[in-house]
Protein backbone atom coordinates (compact mmCIF):
# COMPACT_ATOMS: atom_id res chain seq x y z
CA UNK A 1 0.00 0.00 0.00
CA UNK A 2 1.37 3.42 -0.90
CA UNK A 3 1.98 6.05 1.78
CA UNK A 4 -0.77 8.35 0.43
CA UNK A 5 -3.34 5.52 0.65
CA UNK A 6 -2.29 4.82 4.26
CA UNK A 7 -2.67 8.51 5.18
CA UNK A 8 -6.12 8.67 3.59
CA UNK A 9 -7.27 5.57 5.48
CA UNK A 10 -5.73 6.64 8.80
CA UNK A 11 -8.93 8.30 10.05
CA UNK A 12 -11.43 6.54 7.81
CA UNK A 13 -13.67 5.45 10.71
CA UNK A 14 -13.73 8.91 12.28
CA UNK A 15 -14.38 10.71 9.00
CA UNK A 16 -17.07 8.16 8.22
CA UNK A 17 -18.85 9.07 11.47
CA UNK A 18 -18.54 12.78 10.72
CA UNK A 19 -19.88 12.34 7.20
CA UNK A 20 -22.75 10.22 8.54
CA UNK A 21 -23.69 13.00 10.96
CA UNK A 22 -23.52 15.58 8.14
CA UNK A 23 -25.73 13.41 5.93
CA UNK A 24 -28.29 13.22 8.75
CA UNK A 25 -28.29 17.03 9.07
CA UNK A 26 -28.57 17.49 5.30
CA UNK A 27 -31.40 14.95 5.09
CA UNK A 28 -33.39 16.72 7.79
CA UNK A 29 -32.71 20.34 6.78
CA UNK A 30 -31.98 20.15 3.06
CA UNK A 31 -30.12 22.89 1.18
CA UNK A 32 -30.80 26.61 1.43
CA UNK A 33 -29.74 27.73 4.91
CA UNK A 34 -26.77 29.75 6.13
CA UNK A 35 -23.57 27.92 7.13
CA UNK A 36 -24.20 28.83 10.78
CA UNK A 37 -27.48 26.89 10.75
CA UNK A 38 -25.71 23.76 9.50
CA UNK A 39 -22.88 24.28 11.99
CA UNK A 40 -25.33 24.43 14.90
CA UNK A 41 -27.31 21.43 13.65
CA UNK A 42 -24.15 19.40 13.02
CA UNK A 43 -22.93 20.20 16.53
CA UNK A 44 -26.17 18.73 17.90
CA UNK A 45 -25.80 15.63 15.73
CA UNK A 46 -22.13 15.12 16.68
CA UNK A 47 -23.01 15.50 20.36
CA UNK A 48 -25.81 12.93 20.01
CA UNK A 49 -23.25 10.53 18.52
CA UNK A 50 -20.85 11.03 21.44
CA UNK A 51 -18.15 12.79 19.48
CA UNK A 52 -15.79 15.33 21.05
CA UNK A 53 -15.41 18.62 19.17
CA UNK A 54 -14.94 22.32 19.52
CA UNK A 55 -16.95 24.87 17.60
CA UNK A 56 -15.44 28.16 16.39
CA UNK A 57 -12.15 27.36 18.15
CA UNK A 58 -9.76 30.27 17.94
CA UNK A 59 -6.36 29.30 16.53
CA UNK A 60 -3.23 31.45 16.67
CA UNK A 61 -1.39 31.97 13.38
CA UNK A 62 2.39 32.35 13.56
CA UNK A 63 5.08 33.70 11.28
CA UNK A 64 8.72 33.16 12.32
CA UNK A 65 7.53 32.15 15.79
CA UNK A 66 5.56 35.38 16.25
CA UNK A 67 1.79 35.52 16.38
CA UNK A 68 0.45 37.41 13.38
CA UNK A 69 -3.25 36.75 13.71
CA UNK A 70 -6.03 34.43 14.70
CA UNK A 71 -8.55 32.30 12.89
CA UNK A 72 -11.65 30.40 13.95
CA UNK A 73 -12.20 26.81 12.86
CA UNK A 74 -15.81 25.93 12.06
CA UNK A 75 -15.47 22.59 13.85
CA UNK A 76 -12.44 20.70 15.16
CA UNK A 77 -13.33 17.05 15.72
CA UNK A 78 -11.53 14.85 18.25
CA UNK A 79 -8.53 17.20 18.13
CA UNK A 80 -7.74 15.70 14.74
CA UNK A 81 -10.10 16.61 11.89
CA UNK A 82 -10.64 20.20 10.76
CA UNK A 83 -14.14 20.59 9.40
CA UNK A 84 -14.88 23.50 7.07
CA UNK A 85 -18.59 23.97 6.42
CA UNK A 86 -19.93 25.62 3.29
CA UNK A 87 -23.30 26.54 1.84
CA UNK A 88 -22.10 27.60 -1.60
CA UNK A 89 -22.65 26.81 -5.27
CA UNK A 90 -19.25 25.14 -5.81
CA UNK A 91 -16.19 24.18 -3.82
CA UNK A 92 -13.14 25.64 -5.53
CA UNK A 93 -9.38 25.14 -5.23
CA UNK A 94 -9.02 28.09 -2.86
CA UNK A 95 -11.18 26.29 -0.29
CA UNK A 96 -8.70 23.39 -0.25
CA UNK A 97 -5.81 25.84 0.22
CA UNK A 98 -7.60 27.49 3.14
CA UNK A 99 -8.23 24.16 4.88
CA UNK A 100 -4.60 23.12 4.37
CA UNK A 101 -3.57 26.40 6.06
CA UNK A 102 -5.87 25.64 8.98
CA UNK A 103 -4.41 22.13 9.22
CA UNK A 104 -0.91 23.58 9.30
CA UNK A 105 -1.93 26.00 12.06
CA UNK A 106 -3.22 23.15 14.27
CA UNK A 107 -0.44 20.74 13.20
CA UNK A 108 -2.83 18.16 11.77
CA UNK A 109 -3.09 16.34 8.43
CA UNK A 110 -6.80 15.67 7.89
CA UNK A 111 -9.71 17.92 7.04
CA UNK A 112 -13.10 17.81 5.42
CA UNK A 113 -14.97 20.41 3.40
CA UNK A 114 -18.70 19.80 3.59
CA UNK A 115 -21.04 21.75 1.32
CA UNK A 116 -24.71 21.73 2.32
CA UNK A 117 -25.95 23.89 -0.59
CA UNK A 118 -26.46 21.10 -3.10
CA UNK A 119 -29.36 18.67 -3.34
CA UNK A 120 -26.86 15.90 -2.50
CA UNK A 121 -24.38 16.63 0.30
CA UNK A 122 -20.93 17.36 -1.10
CA UNK A 123 -17.92 16.14 0.90
CA UNK A 124 -14.27 16.67 -0.01
CA UNK A 125 -11.32 15.27 1.93
CA UNK A 126 -8.29 17.48 2.45
CA UNK A 127 -4.90 15.97 3.31
CA UNK A 128 -1.98 18.20 4.25
CA UNK A 129 1.30 16.60 3.37
CA UNK A 130 4.47 17.68 5.15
Amino acid sequence: MQEKEIIMLEYEELTGKIIGAAIEVHTKLGPGFLESVYENALAIELRKRGMNFTKQEEVDIFYDDEEVGKHRLDLFIEGTIVLELKAIKNIINEHFAVVRSYLKAVKQKHGLIINFAKSKLEVKRVIREN
